[in-house]
């Protein structure tokens, strides 16, 4: 009986694999998340992707999701994700997939292009389960805002609330009238 046990997890580690692939995950997300081989992986990517995975360092900075349009974004998967940890019995990873496939929905919808890869929202749960990131509420709307774990929790703004001086032009304005469109969805907590 183990035997089969190992052709259904490995199946289920395939399956995880292809659908981080197509989304787009770095292949140390998948090195990361599954226990196949580093050989199989590369393999299974360049069979899914239909080219070899681009090389180099994943993001490390938790800087980039302090600046004001990707922390939006990254506000709204990470309350996305929140709440289906909460509500859903899912493995971590599946969570994270699963959050970001809704992520990516609900930019679509607002006819958007998404900010956040997912390897990025890969990384950002990390660092606020290593407590280098966490979620802080806005004093003035309520929603739950990424932010530096020694943020001022009383006095903290978010960017819908305070946005910078350039909010509005260009992309930046699509990005606006998408959180104001769907305000329900960052401060759903």
């Amino acid at each position: 009986m183990p035997r089969v046990k190992s052709i259904l997890t490995e199946a289920r580690q395939i399956e995880r694999a292809v659908t981080l692939i197509q989304l787009g995950a770095r292949l140390q997300v998948l090195e990361s998340e599954t226990d196949l081989s580093y050989e199989r992986l590369l393999r299974l990517y360049k069979e899914v992707a239909g080219k070899s995975p681009s090389k180099g360092q994943l993001p490390f900075s938790t800087d980039w999701f302090m600046t004001w349009q990707p922390n939006i974004h990254a506000s709204l998967f990470l309350n996305i994700h929140e709440y289906l940890n909460k509500v859903a019995a899912l493995d971590e990873i599946d969570v994270v997939i699963k959050a970001y496939q809704l992520y990516l929905e609900q930019v679509a919808a607002q006819g958007l292009e998404p900010m956040l890869s997912v390897t990025r929202a890969w990384r950002l749960v990390k660092f606020v389960d290593n407590g280098m990131l966490t979620m802080t509420r806005c004093s003035s709307c309520g929603g739950h805002f990424v932010t530096h774990p020694h943020e001022i929790a009383k006095h903290y703004v978010c960017g819908l609330c305070s946005p910078p001086a350039r909010a509005g032009k260009g992309k930046a304005a699509g990005t606006l009238q998408m959180l104001s469109a769907a305000p329900t969805q960052v401060h759903a907590h």
